[in-house]
């Protein structure tokens, strides 16, 4: 680990000196990417540093025991070392995790769905308080959350939920969210009192720039409508709603929330953008698949990831095998704890490879 770490020091001054170079600083494509490889590769040197310091001083101190005759000097040295090997051994757990390959994709933005399956209006209200969970959770980061498109029911729920998250960090945390989640309650149109167990799918998907993903105008139907609200009235009588067919994939992608249609149609295109990534990378070899089930379960929108059971008041993350006991709390947006838990087993298992 340390080799591997005095490498990454030696790249890093590397990097450091070409941004000063006038020629990389004339060509601002370069320069870029030396800024965000600098960026990337900081927080790793000033830790390596920090541990090399620390070791120095240690060895320091032991010297200092060993010889010094002061009495006084000697008991200053062994504080100091004990609160010295507590830093280095936090450090040597630290380090190998900074190591780590990171995902790509983590500083993306997301674009998430969640949709009502077995449960009818039960699984469609619960669709509901999970977008609100998310939404909560969100503003509790400081990320922007944008609705693309909603299929909301009678009752205050939704058959289907498109929405954006904006915000530093957004996939690293919110990929973990991908499966069906499972509630069981009595449902408010259950006249006998009995628990039913209905399920909800989320979809989390990085959002897909331009040059992530080329898409050939050619391949798209585009059509526009007017927008609808609850039970079919028209909202307005200007066609702002827009469908958009990727014809190759089959991929169809609606947007109606804004009121001007160009609004809806970039909206509906970084959706279909992220669509059609995710459906590459799902098709790609049995290699992605493995890597995705490396992150706590492969994220695929039919494993059972979570179970949120209202008479006892609990919450189980199936993956990682952690029960909470506080759902009104979890159900408000304070995610913190199973993500990470889900983010140390992920990094767990990356180190045990």
């Amino acid at each position: 680990m340390l080799d591997k770490l005095q490498q990454v020091a030696e790249h890093f001054a590397e990097v450091e000196a070409r941004l000063s170079d006038p020629s990389v600083i004339a060509n601002v494509e370069k320069f870029t990417d030396l800024t965000r490889e600098h960026a990337a590769l900081e927080p790793i040197v000033k830790k390596f540093r920090a541990y090399k310091k620390i070791v120095a001083q240690i060895a320091e101190d032991k010297n200092l025991l060993e010889t010094s005759a002061d009495k006084d000097l000697k008991m200053l040295a062994a504080e100091e070392l004990d609160e010295l090997t507590q830093a280095k051994d936090a450090l040597e757990l630290e380090l190998p995790i900074l190591l780590l390959p990171k995902d790509p994709n983590d500083d993306k933005n997301v674009v998430m769905e969640i949709r009502g399956g077995v449960g009818g209006e039960e699984a469609a209200l619960f669709a509901g308080e999970l977008f609100r969970m998310y939404t909560r959770y969100a503003e509790r980061q400081g990320w922007k959350v944008d609705i693309v498109d909603a299929n909301a029911t009678t009752i205050g729920g939704f058959k289907e939920i498109i929405f954006t998250v904006e915000g530093a960090g957004a996939f690293s945390k919110l990929k973990y969210e991908s499966g069906t989640h499972r509630v069981q309650r009595v449902p408010v149109t259950e006249s006998g009192g009995r628990i039913h167990t209905s399920a909800v799918t989320v979809a989390v998907m990085p959002e897909a720039e331009e040059v992530d993903v080329v898409i050939n105008p050619a391949d798209l139907r585009i059509d526009t409508y007017c927008a609808s609200g609850a039970g079919g009235q028209y909202v307005n009588r200007t066609e702002t709603a827009i469908r958009i067919t990727h014809l190759p994939t089959g991929i169809v992608v609606q947007c109606q929330d804004e009121k001007s249609q160009l609004k809806n149609k970039e909206k509906a295109m970084r959706v279909l953008r992220a669509r059609v990534k995710d459906l590459a990378v799902r098709e790609q070899t049995a290699n992605i698949a493995a890597d995705r089930k490396n992150q706590v379960g492969s994220g695929d929108r039919s494993e059972k990831i979570r179970t949120y059971n209202f008479p006892q008041g609990r919450v189980t993350d199936h993956r990682i095998k952690l029960t909470l006991y506080k759902i009104e709390e979890i159900l408000n947006g304070y995610l913190d704890e199973f993500i990470n838990a889900l983010i140390t087993a992920d990094r767990a298992k990356k180190l045990a490879r």
